[in-house]
């Protein structure tokens, strides 16, 4: 087979996987496992094949007209390069491994069938919008997905929270992509061209009338799927669904498209500055406020959905400042230990019963019970904080030397203030980032008290998928010195002053969180002075002296106050609480908008029952009440009439002198 016909195989087989799954899931349900399975396993091999035959070297396209539009024609193309190449097989193997996880993760749930079908249907839109050549194509991957999201997210519709975070990452995605629609059809108009190979093309030979406002339309769209401010919050609540969707959106899909999407079409955001300054304080603030954010979330998969917004605001920094090379390296360093990451957090649920962090530093013995999880998570968790040799460190180096061209002046087109803000908010994010990723590790794995109940084993597909992505997240920045052909021809390789500057922040942040950590477990070891603690048994409260000798736990608020040993309680300080809540975020939105819209609403529902329905009634009691009245004169009675007729005329006659007289 030629490469195009693979190519065009690569999303087809997962959707006739997801339709085949549907039809079957009542009729035949012992055929749903190899449908989810096995259409993805031959996608992600495929994807593979493909990377290889295209091995780095020039594009690859092919087209065919689907139906004539008039001037601008839409194409059913494919356009495959190198980042096309890699990211697709990234999409195949997370995919692979989010199907195989799901097999023993929802092995009892009633509607595994149609939840394997919609991730079949959400790996095919996103290898539609990764290999698509025309962006109306990829505009109908790029919507699929977020329908997909809405049912995957509220997969759980029996909980509000699901039901609520379903609706909140379609409408606040749709709200993205309304602009982005217009900012297509403006980019269309100008380069006369859906294709991205006629639009490049365009933006070379200075065809673009209006760049600035087209690359921040589209930076809209870009922001609602990727998760950047100020549009990001829905991913967080996201978190309502399950474990592996979580994996599949946070690694692979959803957020990587918009991410991917600026890739393709650098040039089109390099022909604006302002539109490069305004990606970059974008950038900025969401990989900064994630960061404290996810320093002080007690939910384990909120701390790491906070952590993709931070890592999306790398790539989204790199972009920034002009180099999709470092931007789609992170894209896929990024997807591999953060699958790795989401799945690994699953088998933590699942055997410590509960998503709290602070349960979980209540738990010893933990580690021990799922080596597979530790020390698969340990890996990931150094490769999200950036230590050598891990591959987030060469890829977020790779972010930081892109950003430091830029601050010097170095990268051509790029303002050297969006350089500058990059850099410095990406070391600032680094620090960060090694710090709540050390957090997580210390009260997830190193808590302190009884043994947590034991809720199973897991099965082999859960923790056997582990270890397949932790290959990646260990060695896959090893291979950048072979893969330069991949992107754009030029080395990724971090230079000594940003690899000094990336791993020293990232260790202060690591040993200043375990310091924090060790201090904060120390107080906790003992109650608060003053503190009272029950007696065991019916006897008498205990003093504080004999509270602490008797190490007798506190009661009352003391009880249920928030854990202690909390380290980001002590680091943030004041901030906790805002950052806990995500700098109040939401409640902005639900003051400007949400409660604005609920008025407008009850008023359109009291001016159609109090006013519109009013005259609906009285326009039909009008009639009512005249037919009463002209069937209550039809008495039958002869000489009623005669009378009526008599008196009518005698009123009709002085009527007529009166205005003869008035006349005169």
């Amino acid at each position: 087979m030629t490469t195009t016909t693979l190519a065009v195989l690569v999303p087809l087989l997962p959707f006739l996987g997801a339709a085949a799954g549907l039809l079957s899931g009542r009729t035949a349900p012992g055929f749903v496992r190899p449908l989810a399975v096995l259409p993805t396993v031959a996608a992600a091999v495929l994807a593979a094949i493909v990377a290889v035959r295209q091995g780095g070297g020039g594009p690859i396209d092919a087209s065919t007209q689907l139906t004539p539009t008039g001037s601008v024609p839409i194409d059913l193309a494919l356009h495959l390069d190198g980042f096309a190449a890699l990211v697709a097989v990234l999409v195949g193997v997370v995919a692979t491994c989010v199907q195989l996880y799901s097999t023993g993760y929802l092995r009892d749930d009633p509607r595994y069938p149609s939840y394997a079908a919609l991730i079949s249907l959400f790996t095919s839109a996103m290898l539609l919008v990764v290999y698509s050549g025309d962006l109306m194509v990829l505009l109908v991957g790029w919507e699929i997905m977020g329908i997909c999201s809405y049912f995957l997210v509220g997969h759980y519709w029996e909980t509000p929270e699901a039901r609520a975070a379903s609706l909140k990452a379609f409408l606040v995605t749709k709200l993205g992509d309304v602009p982005f629609l217009f900012g297509l059809f403006a980019l269309a108009a100008d380069a006369g061209t859906f294709r991205i190979t006629g639009i490049l093309g365009a933006v070379a030979g200075d065809g673009l009338d209006h760049p600035t406002l087209i690359a921040l339309l589209l930076l809209a769209g870009v922001a609602g799927k990727s998760a950047q401010f100020p549009l990001h919050t829905w991913l967080p609540d996201a978190m309502a669904g399950p474990t592996p969707v979580s994996a599949l959106i946070h690694a692979a899909t959803m957020v990587a498209a918009g991410v991917y999407f600026v890739a393709r079409l650098l040039p089109v955001f390099a022909a604006s500055a302002a539109a490069l300054t305004v990606l970059a304080v974008m950038a900025a603030v969401t990989m900064v406020g994630s960061a404290l954010a996810a320093l002080a979330q007690d939910d384990i998969k909120r701390v790491l959905a906070y952590s993709t917004i931070g890592q999306l605001g790398y790539m989204t920094g790199a972009l920034a400042v002009g180099d999709r090379g470092a931007a789609v390296f992170h894209l896929l360093s990024h997807g591999a230990f953060k699958a790795l990451l989401f799945l690994g957090a699953g088998v933590i649920i699942h055997a410590a019963g509960t998503n709290s962090l602070a349960a979980m530093s209540r738990m010893g013995g933990l580690a021990k019970r799922i080596p597979d999880a530790y020390w698969t998570m340990t890996i990931a968790l150094f490769a999200l904080a950036a230590i050598p040799p891990f591959a987030g460190f060469f890829s977020k180096e790779a972010v930081l030397v892109a950003a430091e061209h830029a601050s010097l002046g170095d990268t051509t087109g790029v303002p050297s203030g969006a350089g500058w803000t990059v850099l410095v908010a990406a070391l600032l994010t680094a620090l960060l980032t090694a710090a709540y990723a050390t957090r997580l590790w210390l009260l997830a794995f190193r808590g302190r008290g009884p043994a947590a109940p034991d809720h199973g084993k897991q099965p082999l597909a859960m923790n056997g998928v582990l270890w397949v992505l932790a290959v990646p997240s260990l060695g896959f920045g090893l291979t950048v010195g072979y893969l330069a052909d991949w992107f754009d021809g030029h080395a990724l390789t971090p230079t000594v002053t940003t690899a000094v500057l990336g791993t020293g922040v990232a260790l202060v942040g690591g040993l200043v969180t375990y310091g924090a950590w060790r201090h904060t477990t120390a107080m906790a070891a003992r109650p608060p002075i003053g503190a009272v603690a029950a007696h065991p048994g019916d006897g008498p409260a205990l003093s504080e002296a004999e509270a602490i000798a008797t190490h007798t736990p506190a009661y009352g608020d003391i009880a249920s106050a928030p854990d202690p040993a909390d380290p980001g309680r002590l680091l943030l300080g004041p901030l906790h609480g805002h950052a806990a809540a995500g700098f109040h975020l939401d409640a902005v939105y639900n003051t400007l908008f949400v409660r604005p819209a609920v008025a407008a609403a009850e008023l359109v529902r009291f001016l159609d029952r109090e006013v519109v329905d009013t005259y609906v009634r009285g326009a039909g009691a009008v009639p009512r009440l005249l037919g009463a009245g002209v069937r209550r004169a039809q008495t039958g009675n002869v000489q009623t009439y005669l009378s009526a007729l008599l008196a009518g005329s005698v009123v009709l006659a002085i009527a007529a002198v009166i205005v003869a007289a008035v006349g005169a």
